[in-house]
């Protein structure tokens, strides 16, 4: 069920990202009318959606688009937009609140000059923020998107504070991946071995919001399993671990033209599942069945190939994967991963070895180059020192250490501590719980006779 749909409206942009992956900028020759996007929305309504976030390029440039959000609120399913807020007014604002958007995410990717610099545009990280508050002002929760890469990396907590101070309450940050025009510019692409301190300090600035009022979510690039996954990932309160990408599974993607994807990020020559002109949306869906993570057999590369996690995460996001070698399954931007290699006195590194064409979505290829931590060559492979476990289900958090752990094990694989001791002292808790109600009952009991012994006389 497509729980989440993120769609594509149109191509047309005014920015000129150099991390675009999609190479925005002009509109798609063949654009979808709106009574073709409207078809689209009554399938997905029946299909069991209930969210869709309007992208771009910039989704206002298209003439009807406060139209086609006023078709989704009016169908009863939650309307975004994720913006670059280049000539996002006040009015343009107040007019998509009237049509039914309900959230709207400001992309924010660094102080005013690496901003800019990013999206190619000088002045378009003060419309940016001044966006922000415009969009509070109007009544909408503010949410800000964050490209990390090697440009803005040295800056979160910078851009944390003043998009804070903005207005915005939500701050989803994400990897600069190495599709489209990142890959022309693959010098501003982060290094994996570096995914270690961003982490760190986006867990920082994750507690610091805690007491403003204000949640760092980490985006299905960021992760995963490293020491706060239990603590960030969920947004409950009970901890949720990475579940694999769902891509095709709870998730669709939409290009303007019609082609319907697993994630509006992956390419459509390995993840289209047809075009909503010759297929319908449950067709698609049914066509990209295969293509989803837990179906398609892929038995992960590299350390992830090893990894004790492998079976539940799938080596994270499959866009990450995909654009680095042409094949999803190998992840060296995962923190777990990137942690066991740097206790081992070793680090990766990515090499572009192809360009990418000049198309939407395009892919190069990379290498990734395992070395030591002062860049000398090291072995041709490494695996993970943490078997998998045999027959587990699901994740339980350690009560030791906090990390996650297969349920079958008897003993953390991270701190060693014993886990069924750990399981009959939280039972043993439980009764003393129960034991202490049960005393409280008597008491109350003995209390209510004794008043009415009193009162009797």
């Amino acid at each position: 069920m497509p729980v989440h749909v993120v769609w594509e409206i149109t191509l047309a942009c005014n920015l000129a990202c150099g991390h675009c992956g999609s190479r925005a900028g002009a509109r798609r020759p063949d654009e979808l009318t709106t009574a073709e996007c409207f078809d689209i929305i009554r399938q997905l309504r029946e299909a069991g959606t209930r969210e869709i976030t309007l992208i771009g390029g910039e989704a206002y440039l298209r003439k009807d688009w406060l139209e086609i959000a006023a078709e989704i609120s009016r169908l009863g399913m939650l309307c975004g937009l994720q913006t670059g807020a280049r000539g996002l007014t006040k009015a343009r604002i107040e007019a998509a609140y009237d049509a039914g958007v309900r959230a709207i995410g400001v992309s924010i990717d660094g102080p005013r000059d690496i901003h800019d610099r990013l999206r190619g545009v000088a002045g378009s990280h003060d419309q940016a923020m001044r966006a922000i508050a415009d969009i509070a002002e109007t009544g909408i929760r503010p949410g800000v998107n964050t490209q990390i890469n090697a440009l803005s990396a040295p800056h979160l907590w910078d851009i944390y504070r003043a998009i804070r101070d903005a207005g915005a309450r939500s701050w989803q940050t994400q990897l600069t991946v190495a599709m489209g025009n990142a890959v022309d510019n693959a010098e501003m692409l982060l290094q994996p071995h570096l995914i270690v301190d961003v982490v760190e300090d986006l867990y920082a600035i994750f507690e610091d919001g805690l007491l403003h009022d204000f949640r760092v979510l980490p985006g299905n690039s960021i992760g995963y399993f490293g020491r706060h996954e239990a603590q960030w990932r969920s947004i409950t309160e009970a901890a949720e671990p990475w579940q694999g990408c769902t891509a095709g599974e709870t998730t669709l993607g939409l290009e303007a033209d019609g082609t319907i994807k697993g994630c509006p990020s992956l390419t459509r020559e390995s993840y289209s599942g047809g075009n909503s002109r010759t297929v319908s949306i449950a067709e698609a869906i049914g066509n990209l069945a295969d293509r989803t993570v837990r179906r398609d057999g892929n038995p992960g590369g590299g350390f992830c190939a090893t990894c004790y996690y492998y079976d539940f995460c799938q080596a994270g996001c499959t866009w990450v994967t995909h654009s680095l070698t042409g094949r999803r399954g190998d992840n060296p931007f995962c923190v777990y991963r990137a942690g066991k290699l740097r206790d081992a006195g070793l680090r990766e590194r990515i090499v572009k070895t192809a360009e990418a064409p000049d198309t939407p979505f395009a892919i190069g290829k990379f290498d990734i180059v395992l070395e030591t931590l002062d860049g000398k060559p090291g072995p041709a492979t490494v695996a993970d020192t943490a078997p998998r476990s045999v027959g587990a289900t699901h994740l339980v958090v350690c009560e030791q250490c906090g990390q996650f752990i297969a349920n079958t094990e008897p003993v953390c694989v991270h701190c060693h501590a014993e886990q069924r001791a750990a399981a009959r002292s939280r039972l043993e808790r439980v009764q003393d719980v129960h034991n202490l109600l049960a005393e409280i009952d008597s008491h109350s009991h003995g209390i209510h006779a004794l008043v009415d012994e009193i009162s009797a006389r």
